[in-house]
């Protein structure tokens, strides 16, 4: 057995963290790959398109099946980040918002530069995989927020007028820190969320989705995942939209059966919190993975974001093993994503040994520099 960050670690709580970690993952880009190719569009001419039931299966978006966007591409740069603070913390260096700015710096180089020919040993194997540098129409308040070197903090957000999801479709990976206290994980999930995304209810729906995850990291019930969220939600100013938007998608649950309307009722304008409620209404009331997805989709707004924030929920729930496997067959990037997910696991379970005070791994610090 192994204890990492107060949590005891035995096998089979491994094996069960490791799966949650990659159906995490792998959830949020396949629910991204699904809602790509449809986002912004209107229910009727997404039905135009691809019938009357909408996206019921992969469909080719930026030349391919699978494509993943931004999305997937920060979700990524999210976890090198937090593994990458994990290995600092051994120096001293302590401080994860900063970790995750400069991740998030490095994600932006892919957006501006060919290819990884330019990156530095420090920069990490993330970056040096050629299939991250392409722009899959990632919004302004993205490029805005990390195209220079200062971060936004709490007390000063980059984009304070923005109150899209995408910050909150980055913050899955702030869930899976299941060794951490509840409150901190929202938290972080805010403090980085700031540094795009400065509006409270941006910044607010990245906490709560962060805690909802990692209440079901832990192995909660989402609907239990919700209240935790809400309890949390309760003692921060600003949260009404946020905790309403979630209290809209458990009431919706119980007004009868799933379909596009009840879906875009909660989207509202497609910003933060309704995406957030999209999320949890879809994971609710998805008799599987799938259907979960395609609901989620098959709607106005952002498709990729609900479709993302969605799978996110439902990965962690149900485990890599739930998820659909001739998705996951022609998903973009999933050797990069099994790679990450399975080296989160690790660190969070391992990483003592791999960069403690009685020893250090120098294969590890080469993938991820202090």
């Amino acid at each position: 057995m192994s204890t990492t960050s107060g949590v005891l670690w035995g096998r089979a709580e491994q094996q069960d963290f490791r799966g949650r970690v990659r159906g995490a993952l792998l959830g949020v880009a396949l629910g991204d790959a699904l809602g790509a190719p449809v986002d912004g569009l209107d229910l009727g001419a997404l039905r135009e398109a691809h019938g009357p039931e909408g996206v019921v299966d992969l469909v080719p978006a930026y030349g391919r099946r699978g494509a993943v966007t931004h999305l997937t591409q920060l979700t990524l740069f999210t976890v090198d980040g937090l593994i990458r603070a994990q290995v600092r913390r051994d120096a001293g260096a302590w401080h994860p918002p900063t970790d995750l700015h400069r991740a998030y710096l490095r994600w932006a180089a892919t957006q501006r530069d060919w290819g990884p020919d330019e990156r530095r040993e420090e920069d990490g194997w993330l970056a040096r995989e050629e299939w991250l540098y392409v722009r899959r129409d990632p919004p302004r308040s993205l490029l805005g927020g990390f195209g220079d070197t200062v971060m936004g903090t709490v007390e000063a957000p980059k984009n304070p007028a923005e109150t899209g999801p995408e910050a909150a479709a980055r913050s899955a990976p702030f869930g899976l820190l299941v060794g951490w206290e509840p409150q901190l994980v929202v938290q972080l999930a805010v403090e980085c969320a700031v540094q795009s995304h400065g509006h409270p209810t941006a910044c607010l729906a990245a906490g709560a989705y962060a805690v909802i995850v990692h209440a079901l990291a832990r192995g909660d019930a989402l609907d239990g995942a919700v209240q935790k969220a809400l309890a949390l939600l309760a003692v921060r100013p600003g949260h009404e939209p946020v905790s309403d938007a979630l209290k809209h998608a458990l009431g919706a649950v119980r007004q009868g059966m799933p379909g596009p309307a009840r879906v875009a009722e909660l989207a509202g304008d497609g910003t933060a919190p309704g995406l957030l409620a999209v999320a949890v209404y879809c994971a609710l009331v998805g008799e599987d993975v799938r259907h979960g997805l395609c609901l989620a989709v098959n709607q106005d707004g952002p498709s990729g974001a609900a479709g993302a924030l969605t799978g996110g929920l439902l990965g962690t729930l149900h485990g890599e093993t739930a998820l659909p496997p001739a998705w996951l067959a022609e998903l973009e990037g999933r050797p990069a994503l099994l790679t990450l997910a399975d080296d989160f696991a690790m660190e969070m379970t391992q990483g003592p040994a791999l960069h403690g005070p009685t020893g250090s791994s120098p294969g590890w610090l080469a993938r991820y520099p202090r």
